[in-house]
């Protein structure tokens, strides 16, 4: 019974899972599993299986929950877009997507997983992210933004569409990436300080 309840306890605290490859199908396995697992322990101890059931049974409930909210999020996802409603989410994801969205249009190259690189990298995905120690910086032109963009680089290869603010991260991404494509072919050869 106990080792029953430790492996539910297992899954409780880890609501924050990256559930977006479960399914509800495989949720429900799981929680199908859960369930019998804790019968078969229960059988002798008829008086306590109640308790372990109802966990158990919530548990599969939360997780078929969890799994149905993230299979909706990673088709909206996979389209690009966020929660159908035509508006990309505003968080790193969300940026990055709509950034190579505007880019397909301008023919300005650059991966997914490149352009996360580089943004990691360089800002550690803060948008507001500023340079204030490099020769840039010591210049007045400090870097700023999700790729760390100097102004006069911004101004140069921010392309139409996009906001006029070096700091929006959309408009920062867009921009650093047509300047990559236009010194190093695209942001995806780039692997240190550009």
């Amino acid at each position: 019974m106990r080792t029953t309840l430790t492996a539910l306890s297992t899954v409780r605290p880890t609501r924050r899972l990256a559930v977006s490859g479960l399914t509800a199908l495989g949720a429900a396995g799981i929680a199908a599993t859960a369930l019998t697992g804790t019968a078969h322990a229960a059988q002798p101890q008829t008086q306590t299986a109640g308790p372990a059931t109802h966990q158990a049974a919530a548990t599969a409930q939360h997780l078929t929950a969890q799994a149905d909210h993230a299979a909706k999020n990673t088709k909206s996802t996979e389209n690009g877009k966020d929660g159908g409603k035509g508006e990309y989410a505003d968080n790193l994801d969300g940026w990055i997507r709509e950034a190579r969205a505007i880019m397909a249009k301008h023919d300005i190259p650059g991966s997914y997983d490149g352009i996360k690189r580089n943004i990691i990298r360089e800002s550690a995905g803060d948008p507001h992210a500023v340079n204030d120690w490099d020769v840039n910086a010591k210049k007045g032109t400090p870097s700023k933004g999700l790729l760390q963009v100097i102004q006069p680089t911004f101004d140069q290869y921010h392309v139409k569409g996009t906001p006029d603010d070096l700091t929006d991260p959309v408009a920062n991404i867009v921009a650093a990436c047509n300047y990559a494509a236009d010194r190093y072919g695209t942001m995806d050869n780039v692997d240190s300080a550009y």
